[in-house]
């Protein structure tokens, strides 16, 4: 069984960043058999609100690079 799972963890690492994060996240999400329904609807909510605001330009976006100077206040 070890050398199956270091084979297969060979064979993901082979895979480009996005296939990567999408493999470790759904890895990541058969670990938890509980999902907070009202949580993921509270989430899905707030997400798509947000996404309204940016599509009506009541947001104002900035690049990472800004945003990550103002969190570490440099």
């Amino acid at each position: 069984m070890k050398q199956n799972i270091a084979d297969i963890l060979k064979e993901a690492l082979k895979l480009p960043p996005e296939a990567r994060a999408a493999l470790a996240g759904t890895l990541l999400d058969s670990l938890d058999d509980t999902v907070d329904r009202d949580a993921e609807s509270a989430w899905e909510a707030e997400i798509l609100l947000r996404l309204k605001e940016i599509d009506e330009g009541k947001v104002k976006l900035m690049p990472w690079s800004e945003a990550r100077t103002k969190i570490s206040g440099q």
